[in-house]
Protein backbone atom coordinates (compact mmCIF):
# COMPACT_ATOMS: atom_id res chain seq x y z
CA UNK A 1 0.00 0.00 0.00
CA UNK A 2 1.13 3.65 -1.67
CA UNK A 3 1.05 6.24 1.79
CA UNK A 4 0.88 9.54 0.34
CA UNK A 5 2.64 11.96 2.12
CA UNK A 6 1.25 15.80 2.41
CA UNK A 7 3.53 18.07 3.10
CA UNK A 8 3.11 19.85 6.36
CA UNK A 9 2.27 23.73 6.39
CA UNK A 10 4.94 26.01 6.93
CA UNK A 11 4.75 27.07 10.46
CA UNK A 12 3.51 30.94 10.57
CA UNK A 13 6.37 33.85 11.00
CA UNK A 14 6.43 34.83 14.67
CA UNK A 15 4.63 37.95 15.00
CA UNK A 16 7.10 40.57 16.07
CA UNK A 17 6.33 42.72 18.91
CA UNK A 18 6.88 45.89 16.61
CA UNK A 19 4.05 44.85 14.11
CA UNK A 20 1.99 44.03 16.89
CA UNK A 21 2.33 47.33 18.63
CA UNK A 22 1.87 49.42 15.57
CA UNK A 23 -1.25 47.76 14.76
CA UNK A 24 -2.57 48.61 18.39
CA UNK A 25 -1.46 51.74 18.34
CA UNK A 26 -2.66 52.17 14.50
CA UNK A 27 -6.02 50.92 15.71
CA UNK A 28 -6.44 53.45 18.65
CA UNK A 29 -5.83 56.26 16.25
CA UNK A 30 -8.51 54.77 13.86
CA UNK A 31 -10.88 54.77 16.49
CA UNK A 32 -10.35 58.28 18.39
CA UNK A 33 -8.22 60.32 15.77
CA UNK A 34 -6.32 63.04 18.17
CA UNK A 35 -7.60 62.15 21.42
CA UNK A 36 -5.18 59.39 21.75
CA UNK A 37 -2.47 62.13 21.53
CA UNK A 38 -4.28 64.72 23.34
CA UNK A 39 -4.22 61.57 25.97
CA UNK A 40 -0.74 61.16 26.20
CA UNK A 41 -0.12 64.82 26.45
CA UNK A 42 -2.83 65.40 29.40
CA UNK A 43 -1.78 62.35 31.61
CA UNK A 44 1.74 63.76 31.29
CA UNK A 45 2.00 66.99 31.23
CA UNK A 46 1.06 68.85 34.84
CA UNK A 47 -1.55 71.94 34.61
CA UNK A 48 -0.65 75.07 34.62
CA UNK A 49 0.06 76.54 38.18
CA UNK A 50 1.27 72.74 39.81
CA UNK A 51 5.10 72.88 40.54
CA UNK A 52 7.18 69.71 39.84
CA UNK A 53 7.46 68.68 43.24
CA UNK A 54 3.32 68.30 43.25
CA UNK A 55 3.12 65.72 40.97
CA UNK A 56 4.91 63.25 38.57
CA UNK A 57 3.84 65.30 35.49
CA UNK A 58 6.55 67.17 33.58
CA UNK A 59 6.38 70.56 31.76
CA UNK A 60 5.06 71.23 28.08
CA UNK A 61 8.21 71.74 26.89
CA UNK A 62 10.12 68.78 28.51
CA UNK A 63 7.33 66.39 27.34
CA UNK A 64 8.27 68.06 23.74
CA UNK A 65 11.63 67.86 24.27
CA UNK A 66 11.08 64.17 24.61
CA UNK A 67 8.97 63.48 22.09
CA UNK A 68 11.17 65.97 19.72
CA UNK A 69 8.79 68.50 18.53
CA UNK A 70 7.77 71.61 19.30
CA UNK A 71 6.28 73.06 23.03
CA UNK A 72 3.77 74.98 20.64
CA UNK A 73 2.29 71.67 19.40
CA UNK A 74 2.02 69.97 22.58
CA UNK A 75 0.21 73.05 23.54
CA UNK A 76 -2.75 72.67 21.10
CA UNK A 77 -2.92 69.40 22.07
CA UNK A 78 -3.33 70.49 25.72
CA UNK A 79 -5.98 72.98 25.29
CA UNK A 80 -7.86 71.06 23.21
CA UNK A 81 -8.21 68.67 25.89
CA UNK A 82 -8.82 71.40 28.52
CA UNK A 83 -11.65 72.92 26.47
CA UNK A 84 -13.35 68.91 26.02
CA UNK A 85 -13.07 68.54 29.65
CA UNK A 86 -14.56 71.67 30.22
CA UNK A 87 -17.27 70.49 28.30
CA UNK A 88 -17.57 67.09 30.13
CA UNK A 89 -16.53 64.98 27.02
CA UNK A 90 -13.04 63.85 28.94
CA UNK A 91 -11.39 64.02 32.45
CA UNK A 92 -9.89 66.84 33.92
CA UNK A 93 -5.80 67.00 33.86
CA UNK A 94 -5.76 66.57 37.58
CA UNK A 95 -7.37 63.27 37.23
CA UNK A 96 -5.59 61.76 35.24
CA UNK A 97 -2.10 60.17 35.85
CA UNK A 98 0.89 58.84 34.11
CA UNK A 99 -0.09 56.16 31.58
CA UNK A 100 -3.93 56.15 32.82
CA UNK A 101 -6.15 54.58 29.64
CA UNK A 102 -9.84 56.01 29.59
CA UNK A 103 -12.81 55.62 27.31
CA UNK A 104 -12.03 58.61 24.56
CA UNK A 105 -14.90 59.73 22.49
CA UNK A 106 -14.92 59.44 18.62
CA UNK A 107 -12.62 60.63 16.67
CA UNK A 108 -14.82 62.74 14.39
CA UNK A 109 -15.38 65.03 18.19
CA UNK A 110 -11.75 65.87 18.25
CA UNK A 111 -11.74 68.48 15.36
CA UNK A 112 -14.06 70.78 17.03
CA UNK A 113 -11.35 71.07 20.10
CA UNK A 114 -8.29 70.91 18.35
CA UNK A 115 -7.05 74.06 16.53
CA UNK A 116 -4.04 73.22 14.77
CA UNK A 117 -2.26 76.89 14.14
CA UNK A 118 -1.23 79.26 16.26
CA UNK A 119 -2.93 81.98 14.30
CA UNK A 120 -5.97 80.72 15.80
CA UNK A 121 -4.83 82.50 18.68
CA UNK A 122 -4.56 85.41 17.27
CA UNK A 123 -7.17 88.31 16.41
CA UNK A 124 -7.06 87.19 13.26
CA UNK A 125 -6.99 83.70 13.56
CA UNK A 126 -10.20 84.39 16.17
CA UNK A 127 -12.13 86.28 13.99
CA UNK A 128 -11.95 83.65 11.08
CA UNK A 129 -12.99 80.93 13.44
CA UNK A 130 -16.11 83.02 14.53
CA UNK A 131 -16.67 83.08 11.00
CA UNK A 132 -16.47 79.77 10.42
CA UNK A 133 -19.12 78.79 12.96
CA UNK A 134 -21.30 81.40 12.09
CA UNK A 135 -21.03 79.34 8.22
CA UNK A 136 -21.48 76.11 10.32
CA UNK A 137 -18.62 74.55 9.18
CA UNK A 138 -15.34 73.63 11.34
CA UNK A 139 -12.76 76.59 12.37
CA UNK A 140 -9.91 74.28 11.29
CA UNK A 141 -11.16 74.22 7.68
CA UNK A 142 -11.06 78.04 7.58
CA UNK A 143 -7.79 78.89 9.33
CA UNK A 144 -6.31 76.28 6.65
CA UNK A 145 -7.32 78.17 3.46
CA UNK A 146 -6.74 81.82 5.16
CA UNK A 147 -2.38 80.36 5.63
CA UNK A 148 -2.35 78.76 2.54
CA UNK A 149 -3.55 81.40 -0.12
CA UNK A 150 -1.81 80.13 -3.31
CA UNK A 151 -4.01 77.14 -2.81
CA UNK A 152 -7.19 79.21 -2.46
CA UNK A 153 -6.04 80.94 -5.79
CA UNK A 154 -5.73 77.25 -7.18
CA UNK A 155 -8.78 76.46 -6.20
CA UNK A 156 -10.23 79.54 -7.86
CA UNK A 157 -9.13 79.58 -10.80
CA UNK A 158 -9.27 75.40 -11.43
CA UNK A 159 -12.64 75.33 -10.15
CA UNK A 160 -16.05 77.69 -11.74
CA UNK A 161 -18.03 76.74 -8.51
CA UNK A 162 -14.85 77.85 -5.92
CA UNK A 163 -14.56 80.99 -7.83
CA UNK A 164 -18.56 81.76 -8.00
CA UNK A 165 -18.21 81.12 -4.20
CA UNK A 166 -15.45 82.87 -3.79
CA UNK A 167 -16.98 86.00 -5.53
CA UNK A 168 -19.91 85.48 -3.42
CA UNK A 169 -17.95 85.90 -0.07
CA UNK A 170 -15.74 89.24 -1.49
CA UNK A 171 -19.32 91.08 -2.70
CA UNK A 172 -20.28 90.21 0.98
CA UNK A 173 -17.18 91.44 2.32
CA UNK A 174 -16.77 94.53 0.08
CA UNK A 175 -19.96 96.02 1.39
CA UNK A 176 -18.21 96.66 5.12
CA UNK A 177 -14.75 97.61 3.96
CA UNK A 178 -14.38 100.70 2.29
CA UNK A 179 -10.85 100.09 1.63
CA UNK A 180 -11.48 97.72 -0.26
CA UNK A 181 -14.04 98.89 -2.20
CA UNK A 182 -11.58 101.87 -3.38
CA UNK A 183 -9.04 98.58 -4.16
CA UNK A 184 -11.57 97.01 -6.48
CA UNK A 185 -12.53 99.88 -8.34
CA UNK A 186 -8.98 100.04 -8.74
CA UNK A 187 -8.03 96.88 -10.42
CA UNK A 188 -11.35 97.48 -12.62
CA UNK A 189 -10.43 100.47 -14.06
CA UNK A 190 -6.42 99.41 -14.76
CA UNK A 191 -7.98 96.53 -16.13
CA UNK A 192 -9.65 96.94 -19.66
CA UNK A 193 -11.62 93.83 -20.19
CA UNK A 194 -12.61 94.07 -16.82
CA UNK A 195 -13.66 98.30 -17.53
CA UNK A 196 -15.92 96.72 -20.36
CA UNK A 197 -17.06 94.42 -18.68
CA UNK A 198 -18.73 96.77 -15.86
CA UNK A 199 -19.56 99.29 -18.60
CA UNK A 200 -21.62 96.47 -20.20
CA UNK A 201 -23.20 95.61 -16.99
CA UNK A 202 -24.09 98.93 -15.78
CA UNK A 203 -25.90 100.04 -19.44
CA UNK A 204 -27.77 96.72 -18.95
CA UNK A 205 -28.62 97.77 -15.18
CA UNK A 206 -29.65 101.19 -15.85
CA UNK A 207 -32.17 99.37 -18.94
CA UNK A 208 -33.48 97.41 -16.36
CA UNK A 209 -34.35 100.39 -13.88
CA UNK A 210 -35.99 102.04 -16.54
CA UNK A 211 -38.51 99.63 -17.09
CA UNK A 212 -38.82 98.70 -13.46
CA UNK A 213 -39.66 102.34 -13.32
CA UNK A 214 -42.89 102.31 -15.38
CA UNK A 215 -43.57 98.95 -14.28
CA UNK A 216 -43.50 100.36 -10.49
CA UNK A 217 -44.17 103.56 -10.53
CA UNK A 218 -46.86 104.05 -13.31
CA UNK A 219 -44.47 107.16 -14.73
CA UNK A 220 -42.75 107.18 -18.07
CA UNK A 221 -39.80 109.75 -19.08
CA UNK A 222 -40.22 110.63 -22.38
CA UNK A 223 -37.31 111.01 -25.01
CA UNK A 224 -37.56 114.71 -24.26
CA UNK A 225 -37.00 114.16 -20.46
CA UNK A 226 -40.84 114.60 -19.64
CA UNK A 227 -42.26 112.80 -16.35
CA UNK A 228 -45.37 112.05 -17.64
CA UNK A 229 -48.35 109.03 -16.38
CA UNK A 230 -47.89 105.71 -17.85
CA UNK A 231 -50.75 104.43 -19.94
CA UNK A 232 -52.02 101.12 -18.90
CA UNK A 233 -51.52 99.20 -21.47
CA UNK A 234 -47.77 100.48 -21.49
CA UNK A 235 -47.90 100.18 -17.78
CA UNK A 236 -48.59 96.21 -18.02
CA UNK A 237 -46.15 95.51 -20.89
CA UNK A 238 -43.52 97.00 -18.80
CA UNK A 239 -44.69 94.62 -16.09
CA UNK A 240 -44.61 91.66 -18.59
CA UNK A 241 -40.70 92.49 -19.06
CA UNK A 242 -40.03 93.34 -15.32
CA UNK A 243 -41.14 89.93 -14.44
CA UNK A 244 -39.31 88.23 -17.46
CA UNK A 245 -36.20 90.10 -16.24
CA UNK A 246 -36.88 88.88 -12.71
CA UNK A 247 -37.01 85.15 -13.62
CA UNK A 248 -33.97 84.82 -15.12
CA UNK A 249 -30.94 83.00 -13.02
CA UNK A 250 -28.31 84.60 -11.31
CA UNK A 251 -25.89 82.91 -14.03
CA UNK A 252 -27.97 83.81 -16.74
CA UNK A 253 -26.87 86.90 -19.18
CA UNK A 254 -29.60 89.73 -18.69
CA UNK A 255 -27.84 92.29 -21.23
CA UNK A 256 -29.79 90.82 -24.47
CA UNK A 257 -33.53 90.37 -22.36
CA UNK A 258 -32.43 94.09 -20.80
CA UNK A 259 -31.94 95.15 -24.27
CA UNK A 260 -34.89 93.47 -25.78
CA UNK A 261 -37.13 95.31 -22.88
CA UNK A 262 -35.09 98.58 -23.00
CA UNK A 263 -35.70 98.75 -26.95
CA UNK A 264 -39.36 98.08 -26.46
CA UNK A 265 -40.64 100.26 -24.21
CA UNK A 266 -39.02 103.30 -25.48
CA UNK A 267 -40.54 102.42 -28.83
CA UNK A 268 -44.11 102.16 -27.02
CA UNK A 269 -43.19 105.55 -25.30
CA UNK A 270 -42.29 107.44 -28.63
CA UNK A 271 -46.07 105.70 -30.25
CA UNK A 272 -47.96 107.08 -26.71
CA UNK A 273 -46.79 110.51 -27.45
CA UNK A 274 -47.14 110.55 -31.14
CA UNK A 275 -50.84 109.12 -30.27
CA UNK A 276 -51.49 111.98 -28.01
CA UNK A 277 -51.76 115.70 -29.58
CA UNK A 278 -51.57 117.28 -26.65
CA UNK A 279 -48.71 115.29 -25.16
CA UNK A 280 -46.58 115.74 -28.57
CA UNK A 281 -46.75 119.27 -28.66
CA UNK A 282 -45.44 119.73 -24.83
CA UNK A 283 -42.73 117.25 -26.15
CA UNK A 284 -41.61 119.47 -29.04
CA UNK A 285 -41.85 122.27 -27.01
CA UNK A 286 -39.48 120.67 -24.83
CA UNK A 287 -37.20 119.51 -26.71
CA UNK A 288 -36.28 123.32 -28.54
CA UNK A 289 -36.14 124.61 -25.06
CA UNK A 290 -33.80 122.37 -24.58
CA UNK A 291 -31.62 123.40 -27.71
CA UNK A 292 -31.90 126.94 -26.72
CA UNK A 293 -30.36 126.17 -23.41
CA UNK A 294 -27.98 124.20 -24.61
CA UNK A 295 -27.13 126.83 -27.43
CA UNK A 296 -27.29 130.08 -24.98
CA UNK A 297 -24.37 127.73 -22.43
CA UNK A 298 -22.50 126.98 -25.26
CA UNK A 299 -22.34 131.11 -26.22
CA UNK A 300 -21.79 132.16 -22.69
CA UNK A 301 -18.73 129.45 -21.98
CA UNK A 302 -16.77 132.00 -25.22
CA UNK A 303 -14.02 134.07 -23.37
CA UNK A 304 -12.51 137.28 -25.49
CA UNK A 305 -9.65 137.74 -23.12
CA UNK A 306 -6.39 137.76 -25.27
CA UNK A 307 -8.57 137.10 -28.33
CA UNK A 308 -6.30 139.50 -30.54
CA UNK A 309 -4.02 136.79 -29.64
CA UNK A 310 -5.59 133.91 -31.77
CA UNK A 311 -8.52 134.99 -33.61
CA UNK A 312 -8.96 134.14 -37.10
CA UNK A 313 -11.35 135.21 -40.15
CA UNK A 314 -13.10 131.82 -39.89
CA UNK A 315 -13.98 132.09 -36.37
CA UNK A 316 -15.39 135.88 -37.33
CA UNK A 317 -17.41 133.77 -40.31
CA UNK A 318 -18.65 131.46 -38.02
CA UNK A 319 -20.03 133.40 -35.71
CA UNK A 320 -21.62 135.85 -38.68
CA UNK A 321 -23.47 132.76 -39.79
CA UNK A 322 -24.39 131.75 -36.49
CA UNK A 323 -25.80 135.26 -36.29
CA UNK A 324 -27.98 134.66 -39.47
CA UNK A 325 -29.28 131.45 -38.07
CA UNK A 326 -30.35 133.29 -34.90
CA UNK A 327 -31.85 136.22 -36.98
CA UNK A 328 -33.51 133.47 -38.72
CA UNK A 329 -34.92 131.43 -35.95
CA UNK A 330 -36.29 135.22 -34.69
CA UNK A 331 -37.93 136.28 -37.95
CA UNK A 332 -39.81 132.42 -37.85
CA UNK A 333 -40.67 132.77 -34.32
CA UNK A 334 -42.31 136.42 -34.62
CA UNK A 335 -43.89 135.44 -37.65
CA UNK A 336 -45.54 132.11 -36.19
CA UNK A 337 -46.92 134.36 -33.47
CA UNK A 338 -48.46 137.11 -35.77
Amino acid sequence: MTVAIVPSEPSPTPLSDHIARDAREFGVYARTGGWAFGLMVARSVRPGGQGAEETPKVSAKEFAELAGCSPDRVTRYYKAWDRAADDGMVPHFEALTPGQEVELPDADVWLSYYVSRNSATSERGTAISEAAEAEGIRPTKALEVAENPTALRAAILADPSTARAARRALLDRVREDPELQAELARDVVRTDDLKKAVATESRSADRIGYVRQIAESGQVKTPAGQTVDAPVDLRQEAERHLSLLDELDEDENAGEWAAEAYDTMKSLVAEAVEADPELRVQERRTKFYSSIQRATKAFEELTFDDVEDFVEDDMVQRLEELQQAIAGCLNALRGSRG
